[in-house]
């Protein structure tokens, strides 16, 4: 009798496993369309968030920088006057009709610090306002620390530093009298370690990550959000093969949720740069020891070759 139970148990058995096999694909459909939807919701409220929005970007014809212009409405400024006014056509010709602002094209060399209180008070007088201020500027440099120049360590600092937190000042009190604004610093993962032969850039963004750290704390009172991106390294188009880099497109729907959720520090990172970044923290010596490894490694095989 047990025998012929067992036997009348095992077609439920089956069953039951087929629709645990069936039921899985299913669960896993509705969960990705769950996530799908949370993100597109997710998406469209950081593009209304800015919907309107005065932004001011600075380097605007680098790749991220038009990136960016495919989400905010900006006012747009960079040194190179045919490229941004090529830029600036483009643009309109892609304006929508919501928009309720006319874009402003002014050219501005990030690394001049004396025009930069001229240009502020241009876009003020235009618009009356800034809501959103994009520091994307940015100067590189490579080389042994011996190798690079006092003027180039200075004109790094300017483009780097003193740039980004001059035009932040010269907005910054228009933003305090209203008690809203967002600025965001688009720096670098170098702001947060330093690699050998980048002594000048690394300089420079740690600077600037003082400094917006700094500010963070002392606008809270306004309301005014401060928010720094870190990526590892925004590709061009003759990077593309470069390991660990991410694309211009990435970073700025980056800084879009950034605006959006007002986040207030964002590191764009792969695993390893990302645990370089924690092992620096944490465990110096050990971070210290690896980078001179790599630095022997490679002399050894400049050697060799």
């Amino acid at each position: 009798w047990e025998r012929g139970a067992s036997t009348l148990q095992m077609p439920k058995v089956e069953k039951m496993g087929i629709f645990a096999v069936l039921a899985l694909p299913l669960l896993l459909f509705g969960i990705s369309g769950v996530i799908y939807i949370y993100q597109s919701v997710r998406w469209l409220l950081s593009k209304s968030a800015v919907q309107n929005k005065v932004v001011v970007i600075t380097d605007a014809i680098s790749g991220l920088g038009k990136g960016e212009l495919s989400h905010f409405f900006a006012v747009l400024e960079n040194r190179n006057r045919n490229a941004l006014a090529e830029l600036f056509l483009s643009r309109t010709e892609q304006r929508l009709a919501t928009e309720i602002h006319t874009m402003l094209l002014i050219l501005l060399d990030i690394t001049d610090i004396n025009c930069i209180r001229d240009v502020a008070k241009e876009i003020l007088n235009c618009y009356g306002c800034v809501d959103i201020l994009i520091n994307n500027a940015s100067m590189k440099v490579k080389g042994a620390v011996q190798s690079i120049s006092l003027e180039l360590d200075k004109k790094i600092m300017d483009a780097n530093y003193f740039g980004p937190i001059t035009l932040t000042k010269a907005i910054l009190p228009n933003m305090i009298s209203r008690r809203t604004g967002q600025i965001v610093l688009i720096n670098s993962i170098q702001g947060k370690i330093g690699i050998p032969f980048r002594a000048a850039y690394a300089a420079s963004k740690h600077a600037a990550v003082g400094f917006f750290d700094c500010l963070r704390a002392e606008m809270e009172e306004y309301d005014i959000s401060v928010s720094t991106v870190n990526p590892t390294f925004i590709l061009a188009e003759v990077h593309a093969a470069v390991a660990y880099g991410v694309h211009p497109v990435e970073v700025a729907e980056e800084v879009l949720r950034t605006v959006s959720s007002k986040k207030q520090e964002v590191l764009m990172a792969n695993p390893i740069p990302r645990a370089a970044v924690y092992i620096r923290t944490f465990f110096p010596e050990l971070f210290f020891a690896i980078v001179a490894s790599g630095i022997r490694e490679k002399q050894k095989t400049e050697e060799e070759n």
